[in-house]
């Protein structure tokens, strides 16, 4: 398999930083941006595999605006969704997207994109 890429999406640097490094040490390449502007800036140059976003962000847009920005030209991409502050209704996550609520375990987000590259392998093989 060849080797995803990952872009976190989160505002708090501390955070950022130890998910990042996390993914890193799962073979994932990881891309990160403090806001939504600067993920979509990213998405403007890098081919992305998967999306990690947090939900509130400073700014005018937040992780459910990315969202509906990237199902609008990529419906396979894999996206994780978490927030410590809101749960987002079933109207507002598409059905594809997971959400993890904060404080979440590093390993909650490894395994539900390392889940997702294996259901697209197998599905590849097809």
């Amino acid at each position: 398999m060849s080797q995803r890429t990952v872009l976190v999406v989160e505002d708090e640097p501390m955070i950022r930083m130890v998910l990042a490094d996390a993914l890193e040490d799962e073979g994932f390449l990881v891309i990160e941006a403090s806001n939504v502007l600067e993920a979509v800036a990213v998405l403007g140059i890098w081919q992305v595999d998967c999306l990690v976003t947090d939900i509130d962000m400073p700014g005018g847009l937040n992780g459910l605006d990315l969202v509906k920005f990237v199902r609008g030209f990529d419906a396979r991409m894999t996206v994780v969704v978490a927030s410590g502050g809101r749960n987002p209704s079933d109207a507002e996550l598409p059905a594809s997207c997971q959400f993890i609520p904060k404080p979440y375990r590093l390993e909650a987000i490894i395994e539900s994109l390392s889940r997702d590259a294996d259901e697209v392998s197998h599905c590849a093989a097809c």
